[in-house]
C-alpha cells in the first residue's frame, strides 16, 4: 500500500505576459503544508476482482471522473495494469487558487508509478498529465516544496507557446525551475477563501488570457525588480517585512492587477483590510483565495479576528499553514 500527502500552494503571481525578450509566463509562489491530497493506493488481490479483469476501484467524495481519466492516462503510458483501489481521503478545494488539479493528478500517477516500482520526476509525471503548461509552481511544490521561482516558456513562431494561454489548454512542457528556498518555519499564510462569484477556470479563464495579453512591458520589468531586488533578497536575509512588502507590490501590476479587478469587490476589501494587521497581503493565482503573512502561530490566529469582523455573516472558509518545505511525502506499507 502506498500512501500520498502533497502540499498545495499559493501563486504570488505571473511574471511577463509581455513577450518581447521571447519568454512568457514565469512566476512565484509557495508550498503549503495544507490542505493537501490524500490517497491510497493498493494493488487488488484476485479474490477482491471479482471475476472481473483488470480495473480500478475509485473512492472518492468528488471529482471521481477526472481521477479516472488521470489513471487511465498513467496507465497507458507506463503500459501498467488497471487494478488497483484508489481511496482518496482528502482533497483541496478546487478553482480558488490552490493548485487542486495539479496536486490531484500528480498525487495518482505518484501512486501508480510507486506502486510499479516506477520512479519518474514530478516534471514527467506533469508532462504527462498535461499539467505546467504555464506554471511550474504547483509541480515544484509537489516534488521538494518550499519557495519557488520559475522561468516561464520561450515564446514566438516555433517556439514551446505562441499564444498566450493558461496551464489547463497549453500544451508546453513544465516550466525550468530558477531557484528555489526554504521559508523560515514561523512564516505563516492565513487563507481565506470568500464564496463569492463563479470561479474562474476553463474557457473564461482562456478568454481573460485572450483578451488582457500582451501585458505592457513595463509592467513586467516592475514585476522582475520586484522579485530580483526585494522578494529574493527578503528571503535570504529572512526580513518578512520586505518579503510581505514584495508581494504586496505585485497585486498592483500586470497581470495580477487584472486578476484582481475581475473579482467581486469584496477580495480588494479583504486584502486591504488584512495588510493593515499583517506583513504583506494579496490574492492567489485567480482566486478567490486571499493569503495574508502572519510572523508565528499566535499572530496567524489573531488574524481570525480581522477576518471575521470584515466578513460579518458573509461565507467564506478559512485556515492558515505555514510552509511545507520538504515537497510530497510518500509512506509505504
Amino acid at each position: 500500500m502506498i500512501e500520498i500527502i502533497t502540499p498545495s500552494r499559493l501563486h504570488f503571481g505571473l511574471i511577463d505576459l509581455n513577450g518581447s525578450l521571447g519568454r512568457i509566463d514565469g512566476g512565484i509562489g509557495v508550498a503549503l503544508k495544507k490542505p493537501n491530497v490524500n490517497l491510497m493506493i493498493e494493488e487488488l488481490e484476485k479474490s477482491d476482482r471479482k471475476d472481473r479483469t483488470d480495473r480500478t476501484e475509485v473512492i472518492a467524495d468528488e471529482r471521481i471522473a477526472e481521477i479516472k481519466n488521470t489513471i487511465n492516462r498513467i496507465n497507458k503510458h507506463f503500459n501498467t495494469k488497471d487494478a488497483f483501489r484508489i481511496t482518496v481521503k482528502s482533497q483541496i478545494p478546487d478553482h480558488v487558487g490552490l493548485g487542486s488539479t495539479t496536486q490531484l493528478y500528480l498525487a495518482i500517477a505518484r501512486g501508480i508509478a510507486e506502486l510499479n516500482q516506477i520512479h519518474p520526476t514530478a516534471v514527467e509525471l506533469a508532462d504527462i498529465c498535461g499539467r505546467g503548461g504555464t506554471s511550474g509552481i504547483g509541480i515544484s511544490a509537489f516534488e521538494s516544496g518550499g519557495f519557488i521561482l520559475d522561468g516561464g516558456h520561450s515564446f514566438g513562431k516555433g517556439k514551446e507557446k505562441q499564444s498566450y494561454l493558461p496551464s489547463s489548454v497549453s500544451k508546453a512542457r513544465p516550466a525550468p525551475i530558477l531557484a528555489r528556498y526554504d521559508l523560515p518555519p514561523d512564516w505563516w499564510f492565513v487563507c481565506v477563501t470568500p464564496r463569492v462569484g463563479p470561479k474562474i477556470y476553463g474557457s473564461d479563464e482562456v478568454n481573460i488570457f485572450q483578451k488582457y495579453c500582451p501585458i505592457p512591458r513595463g509592467e513586467t520589468e516592475r514585476i522582475s525588480h520586484l522579485i530580483l531586488m526585494k522578494i529574493l533578497p527578503s528571503i535570504l536575509e529572512e526580513d518578512i517585512e520586505a518579503f510581505g512588502s514584495g508581494l504586496e507590490g505585485m497585486q498592483q501590476v500586470g497581470f495580477k492587477k487584472i486578476e484582481l479587478e475581475l473579482q467581486d469587490p469584496l477580495i480588494k476589501g479583504l486584502i486591504d483590510k488584512l495588510s493593515k494587521d499583517s506583513y504583506g497581503s494579496g490574492m492567489s493565482s485567480f482566486g478567490p483565495t486571499v493569503y495574508a503573512l502572519a510572523l508565528g502561530v499566535n499572530h496567524a490566529r489573531e488574524l481570525e479576528e480581522s477576518v471575521r469582523d470584515f466578513m460579518m455573516d458573509r461565507p467564506y472558509e478559512f485556515f492558515y499553514s505555514n510552509v511545507n518545505n520538504k515537497g510530497t511525502r510518500v509512506i509505504r506499507s
